[in-house]
């Protein structure tokens, strides 16, 4: 399968996904965030031993001690990745909040309510923390997620991603809520881009 298709492919998952999210209640999405919180614990050897990989990549490339160590996870800050899913386990649910409610001349009641946006497709740089913060939240508002990050954080990218796909499945998360694109090609940014014109 070609770049395109394989993106194409995703976009389709994703808003498979999507129309499930939209309908799950505060309190699925909050369970399906703690699962994927704990399933960052528990795969967090795995996890680390990815971003071993990274780290030693970004040496042998020449990247500067302030670049590794932004790529860099260890013990602590896992756990705080996992601790930040937690709270935003905690937050107030936007989905169905009011956010203006007014009436016209005729009498006809308006509102305005916060709804799932569908499938965000995020591009991101090196933090290895991105995929976690940045699918969490979009789940927490009942949207879908396509990742794509950087080369020098592939291998963590992936654990990260798989560990909340995975964890939150088996709390309800559908198929395909989080993906990671593979390729960290420039073309894979453009078909990210044009996605949304292939899509139904």
């Amino acid at each position: 399968m070609d770049l395109k298709s394989e993106i194409l492919d995703m976009g389709k998952r994703a808003l498979t996904a999507a129309r499930v999210l939209a309908t799950l209640s505060t309190g699925q999405k909050n369970t399906v965030l703690m699962a994927m919180a704990d399933g960052l614990d528990a795969n967090a050897s795995d996890i680390l031993d990815a971003n071993k990989k990274d780290i030693s990549a970004a040496e042998e490339a020449g990247l500067g001690p302030a670049m590794v160590d932004r790529l860099r996870l260890d013990t602590p800050r896992l756990r705080a990745v996992a601790e930040g899913i937690r709270k935003v386990a905690e937050l107030p649910d936007p989905v169905g909040e009011t956010i203006a409610d007014w009436t016209r001349p005729n009498g006809m009641r308006i509102q305005q309510q916060r709804v799932p946006i569908g499938v965000i497709g995020i591009i991101y740089e090196s933090r290895p923390n991105v995929p976690s913060d940045a699918a969490v939240l979009c789940l927490k508002a009942g949207n879908a997620t396509i990742l794509r990050g950087g080369k020098v954080a592939i291998h963590s990218n992936r654990a990260i991603a798989n560990a909340l796909q995975e964890s939150g499945q088996r709390e309800g998360l559908p198929e395909g809520a989080i993906q990671l694109v593979s390729s960290t090609d420039r073309e894979s940014v453009r078909h990210m881009a044009e996605m949304d014109q292939y899509l139904d």
